[in-house]
């Protein structure tokens, strides 16, 4: 086999890479579990460090105390990110993937910080790293209920398009006419500016900062409130009927942490021989007595 060839299909898991893998990746085992929920913790100590430093009264009196936290946090997590890299077949797809570019933008604040130290605000993106918290505590019933959600709001896509479409038409026709009606005098300057005025109006925020002062232009708002409390309603009973109809047609399953080698999807089933999204063969399913008997080499 070419080297090309080797590294098209990736190098293959077996002894201490497997174990490593089947212990970071997936949280059907003690040691899977232990792990995920020591990282979770470490992510909530490292996010309530940077919200604690950020108050006035603590963080200049502990500035150095918070400093030496960050960086044993982004230590931490870039010994982590480099052993993730190490276990997968594909390390650069897993990079690319998103939670390899929320674990790499979980480390670049501290490192950037040192050139821009304006970054070092933006570590909190860490707090996307609990994402991961549907997949270790086991919350299959939440992950089935995700996939749903996210099913039905791909069946949907074409009917909320249409109607964000009706919308921004209702807006644009709508804020053009204010525009007429009540004119710069009153604050509608232009004809973005009576738009935004529309959105605001038909989402009933209602900001306060450009309203009618015409009679016509009030009984107009009144219309778009009223349009707008009714029209709030319509994408909810889209995607609400979408899933109704799934759960009807479907039969609901269980889905794992069982995690693919090859493309690093998960959720499949314990009886699964093949991928359900790449159709790559399987490896078998470990539990806490296969990893046990795994080689150590």
């Amino acid at each position: 086999m070419t080297a090309l060839t080797q590294d098209a299909l990736g190098k293959p898991l077996t002894g201490w890479r497997l174990r490593l893998y089947t212990i970071i990746f997936e949280a059907d085992t003690r040691a899977g579990r232990l792990f995920d929920q020591w990282l979770i913790a470490v992510i909530l100590a490292s996010v309530a460090v940077v919200v604690v430093d950020s108050v006035q009264g603590v963080g200049p009196a502990y500035r150095t105390v918070f400093a030496w936290l960050e960086w044993i946090f982004t230590i931490a997590f870039t010994l982590e990110y480099a052993a993730r890299l190490l276990c997968v077949r594909h390390p650069l797809r897993y990079a690319l993937s998103f939670y390899g570019v929320i674990d790499l933008l979980a480390l670049l604040p501290t490192y950037v910080a040192l050139l821009v130290p304006e970054v070092h605000a933006l570590i909190d993106v860490r707090v996307l790293r609990l994402l991961r918290v549907f997949r270790i505590f086991k919350l299959t019933a939440y992950v089935a209920e995700y996939q749903s959600l996210g099913r039905a709001l791909s069946a949907s896509r074409r009917k909320i398009f249409i109607f964000l479409s009706a919308v921004m038409m209702i807006v644009l026709v709508m804020g053009t006419l204010m525009y007429v009606v009540e004119g710069p005098a009153n604050g509608f300057t232009s004809i973005p500016t009576s738009v935004y005025w529309a959105i605001t109006t038909m989402t009933t925020v209602g900001f306060g900062d450009i309203t009618a002062k015409t009679d016509l232009g009030r009984f107009i708002a009144s219309a778009m409130m009223l349009l707008g409390w009714g029209t709030l309603a319509v994408p909810t009973g889209i995607v609400t009927a979408e899933m109704a109809a799934a759960r009807l047609a479907g039969v609901p399953t269980t889905p794992t942490t069982r995690t693919c080698q090859e493309c690093l999807t998960e959720g499949h089933l314990p009886e699964a021989n093949f991928c359900l999204h790449c159709g790559a063969k399987l490896s078998e399913y470990f539990n806490d007595a296969a990893l046990e008997r795994l080689p150590q080499d």
